[in-house]
């Protein structure tokens, strides 16, 4: 079974590699070359500019190519994984991979150079040659001691950082695993004995950053295949392990693990035997890091230690300490402020970053990408996951900060706190358009009342609130429903305490809720008895009924369910002569920019006046997006080339619009092409209203809006905000079945922002 497993693995991992084209990476321009003159500008003649501007400031290199963020990944193929010396065209497929690691976690470009040299000072040579061309190089897989002496060479002689990530990135994370592994156990970094196999660039590295986070050396024993490295030692020596040589008669490992408190490995399988373990102190630290097979597997320790605190290099125990946690973001941190080197303030930045995160509450993202795990802050859960999206701005910024602090930034950055930001809205594609949303919404606090409670998405969408945001979030569930779903998330929200919480089944109100809904709908057939019936069971009538007796501020439903069923009740409840569902409004954060479509629910056929009430709500709530609107009439006919039903009705649409002044430009009827395109529209027609895309769609039913929404969302990549429900003011929203915890955070922000803004 296993022989099978490993050649279905084998099968799979060169299929990955080889379709749908060879490799992993490729080369896109980033400038248009369409025509003679694009042609012009990014070659000869013009490009020479450039050169000019370059020479006479060497600076502007950043801002006339693309060095500020290309990182080169060079390596000798001379210690790859656990492969050993393969050499440099062998080890492609690795460097390839992490240039993608590069790109997918912090959005930096990279190049992957293997190089034929297997003399370390002439490597360096190479390497430093490379300057002009790069902002930054990460040594990768380069053999101790060579490996030293490459890193030595080149922080030397570059103005660019130089970083041998199989060193310092792995102790960077060791770092942050075990500071938050001494707070779980209650010890000190200056109180414990380390016990240490291996020792090799990363073993080394990672004892050096234990000294600088408190560790004393004398309180540090290292072994390799020699046993204790010994003064006086001869056999299998370097300078770098001669600084951690014990003056001690003991030699193996069984005789200097008593009284450990942390084992460290990075040697090879089996080299930690469970009566090893059962030597060491109370509540040991066991970081068994060798890949596949770690030094101790987590299952020997628990049999001799079940207090035990395990980290290994695996994904399937917990505690991986798996380098992306660190190399991407104190790169992106480097690159950002103009870094000359790595040092060692931006190292220890980066561990208390990664630390720190994994203390907090752990994201919805990073909880939807390892459904089932347990991520909250214990012996378990000691560094984040690699998909935590919080990663970039939290690391970034630290290693940014601590360049700054220590001098050598040579772009300092004016606001640390702006730059955050900025980097968060890189990650999370929503929080640069939701930025005016959310200010506007902290200017009065408002009290949110979710209708489906239980859900996790909910809960967590809840626990970000009360993080990030002066509401107030109210939940309808089941209490110990909601209580177990919190704990098993990891949130650290406790209904009653942070939340107010109604509970359906048992709630003191329950008598004035049934009776208030009794006499909203007394005269459209329900019954004191149906009414009691629905407030027991019918969760977005008990939330509507809330904000009607000014319990809530709005509510927000739909996490379930169709969308036009909660419409009814929400309707029923808090529909007026003045409130009424005009149309549902979606944001689509597109790669080129925001596009809103609207109406995607509530009017499967609207009449004129419809629309044009939709078009006016749909500019209205664009601008609370600090967007200017640009609203196009969506139809099969265009200009009225067509008699059709959807032509009659938006040519309606718009003599409605057209009898009073607007202030906002809109156009139609037309094709969504010709919508986003201005040079087809103008060949179609010259004199239109606005110059420029639209990015506001409204159609003339909801099948076409709604499929456009869908498709925008599948097939190009687009984040939907929404859909936000117009003409309510303000007091109900009704998501979709596949609204996300922070989409269901940017939608308790929409409903926050006070009634009398937007309607």
């Amino acid at each position: 079974m296993k022989e099978d497993r490993q050649k279905s693995l084998r099968k799979a991992a060169l299929n990955y590699h080889l379709n749908p084209k060879p490799g992993k990476l490729e080369v896109r321009a980033t400038k248009p070359l369409d025509n003679g003159r694009d042609l012009a500008l990014a070659y000869s003649p013009g490009v020479a500019e450039a050169c000019l501007e370059i020479k006479a400031d060497p600076v502007t290199a950043r801002d006339y190519t693309a060095r500020g963020n290309l990182v080169a990944v060079v390596s000798n193929g001379s210690a790859v994984l656990g492969l050993g010396n393969i050499g440099g065209l062998a080890s492609k497929p690795v460097m390839e991979g992490k240039a993608v690691l590069f790109k997918k976690f912090a959005n930096i470009d990279c190049f992957d150079i293997e190089l034929n040299e297997s003399d370390p000072e002439k490597l360096a040579d190479i390497v430093c040659a490379m300057e002009p061309t790069f902002g930054a190089i990460n040594l990768e897989d380069i053999k101790a001691p060579d490996c030293f002496i490459v890193e030595k060479l080149c922080r030397e002689r570059m103005n660019i950082p130089v970083f041998h990530d199989d060193q310092h990135g792995t102790a960077i994370v060791v770092g942050a695993a075990a500071t938050n592994a001494l707070r779980v156990s209650g010890k000190k970094f200056e109180d414990i004995k380390i016990v240490s196999t291996g020792g090799g660039a990363a073993g080394i590295a990672c004892l050096n950053m234990l000294l600088k986070l408190g560790v004393k050396r004398e309180n540090v024993w290292l072994c390799d295949i020699e046993g204790l490295v010994y003064q006086g030692r001869e056999t299998d020596m370097t300078s770098q392990k001669e600084e951690f040589a014990q003056a001690s008669d003991l030699r193996t490992l069984d005789q200097i693990i008593d009284g450990a408190d942390m084992f460290l490995g990075l040697s090879g399988p089996g080299v930690l035997k469970p009566e090893m373990v059962g030597k060491m102190n109370a509540k040991p630290i066991i970081f068994a890091l060798a890949n596949p097979t770690p030094e101790i597997m987590p299952d020997e320790v628990r049999k001799v230690a079940p207090d035990a605190i395990i980290a290994t290099g695996r994904s399937d125990y917990p505690n991986q300490v798996n380098n992306v946690l660190c190399f991407p973001f104190i790169f992106r941190g480097a690159l950002d402020v103009g870094a000359t080197e790595i040092n060692d303030a931006m190292k220890i930045g980066c561990v208390e970053g990664i630390a720190a995160l994994a203390r907090a509450t752990t994201s919805a993202e990073a909880a939807a990408a390892y459904r089932g795990e347990q991520m909250s802050f214990g012996p378990d859960y000691l560094i984040p996951k690699p998909f935590d999206p919080r990663l970039m701005g939290v690391v970034a910024t630290a290693v940014a900060k601590a360049a700054m602090e220590s001098g050598v930034a040579s772009r300092p950055l004016d606001d640390i706190q702006a730059y955050k930001k900025q980097l968060d809205g890189s990650v999370f594609k929503s929080a640069l358009i939701m930025r005016p949303v959310f200010e506007a919404a902290a200017t009065k606090p408002r009290r949110i009342v979710f209708t489906e409670g239980e859900s996790e998405r909910v809960l967590r969408a809840a626990n970000a609130m009360l993080e990030d945001t002066t509401d107030t979030p109210i939940l309808i569930g089941r209490p110990e429903v909601i209580e177990r779903r919190v704990k098993r998330a990891g949130l650290s929200i406790r209904p009653g305490k942070e939340f107010e919480l109604v509970d359906p089944n048992n709630d003191p109100r329950y008598r004035d809720y049934w009776t208030t809904y009794h006499q909203i709908m007394a005269r459209r057939g329900v019954t004191p008895d149906l009414a009691k019936a629905i407030m027991r069971t019918n969760t977005t009538a008990i939330g509507a009924v809330m904000v009607h007796r000014e319990e809530a501020d709005s509510l927000i439903c739909g996490t379930f369910g169709q969308y036009l069923w909660h419409l009814n009740y929400i309707t029923q409840v808090l529909g007026t002569d003045e409130l009424h569902p005009v149309g549902a409004l979606s944001l689509m954060i597109l790669p080129d920019g925001p596009l809103f479509v609207a109406d995607t629910h509530v009017h499967p056929e609207p009449s004129p006046e419809q629309i044009a009430e939709t078009v006016i709500a749909a500019a209205r709530h664009v601008r609370r997006f600090s967007v200017t609107p640009k609203v196009a009439l969506c139809s099969h006919s265009q200009f009225g080339n067509l008699d059709c039903d959807t032509g009659r009705r938006m040519r309606g649409a718009l003599d409605i619009l057209d009898a009073r002044p607007r202030d906002f430009d809109y156009e139609g009827e037309m094709h969504a092409d010709a919508a986003l395109d201005e040079a087809l529209r103008d060949r179609i027609f010259p004199d239109a209203r606005f110059e420029g895309p639209a990015n506001v769609l409204v159609f003339a039913n909801t099948d076409a809006a709604s499929g456009v929404r869908n498709i925008l969302k599948m097939k190009a990549g687009g984040l939907e905000v929404g859909p936000i429900l117009m003409g309510m003011g303000n007091r109900a929203h009704i998501v979709t079945p596949s609204i996300t915890a922070r989409g269901l955070l940017n939608m308790s922000a929409i409903a926050g922002t006070p009634v009398a803004e937007y309607g």
